[in-house]
């Protein structure tokens, strides 16, 4: 048996220990077109400690970032809605309603997130916030999601939005109330889970309910 507490919490020493309980025998490329899709194949330590081989392919399109906007006096959220074909081909109607979000493409998450929310919103925020990481499909996608928040006012809004017409982006802009955005989730109408997240995150730490209503 392997005793997990010899892995420290230290990084370096993490990745040492995971060096030694993941041996990889062949990388194969199945695709190198719009992002990078591979299959590899490797030797995995079990916790009982047999050796174990295994195949995964990995879908590595880069980091990316996302963040709420809100504003405390209207108690409201600013959302977009695109199209979404990969969800069009699993029951869905294709058109999801999302906060606003995008790949890092060798910028920071700060910076780009501002980038992000000016092209898709209109809206330009100067001061956002980190509250957390998290990879949102490990299963096959390589891809770690930064999330921010940041508020805004109606004089902070500079443009339509609507995103690059050269990246095929048609946004629509949604400004709504909180309790609104949180009731979609539940009807079905909000089903992206980084939004479900934030907009969580929003009832709990942002906008939580007036004591009125509690």
């Amino acid at each position: 048996m392997i005793n997990f507490r010899n892995a420290s919490s230290s990084p370096h020493r993490q990745e040492t220990y995971m060096q030694d309980r993941v041996k990889i025998r062949n990388v194969e490329v199945l695709s190198n077109d719009w992002y990078l899709l591979q299959k590899t194949t490797f030797d995995y330590l079990r916790s009982d400690g047999s050796w174990q081989t295994l195949t995964r392919e990995t879908y590595d399109r880069g980091n990316g970032a996302t963040i709420l906007l809100y504003n405390r006096e209207r108690r409201s959220v600013i959302l977009i809605r695109q199209f979404r074909f990969p969800t069009y081909g699993n029951g869905h109607d294709g058109f999801l309603i999302e906060t606003a979000a995008g790949l890092l493409d060798q910028a920071s998450p700060e910076e780009r997130i501002k980038a992000e929310a000016e092209e898709e919103t209109g809206y330009r925020v100067t001061e956002v916030r980190k509250i957390f990481e998290a990879f949102m499909s490990p299963g096959s996608v390589t891809e770690k999601l930064y999330f921010f928040v940041a508020e805004y006012d109606p004089g902070s809004r500079i443009s339509d939005g609507g995103g690059l017409h050269a990246e095929g982006e048609d946004i629509q802009v949604l400004e709504l109330p909180l309790e609104q955005a949180l009731q979609m989730i539940v009807s079905g109408e909000i089903a992206d889970g980084k939004t479900i997240m934030l907009l969580q995150y929003a009832q709990l730490h942002l906008l939580p309910p007036p004591a009125s209503a509690i």
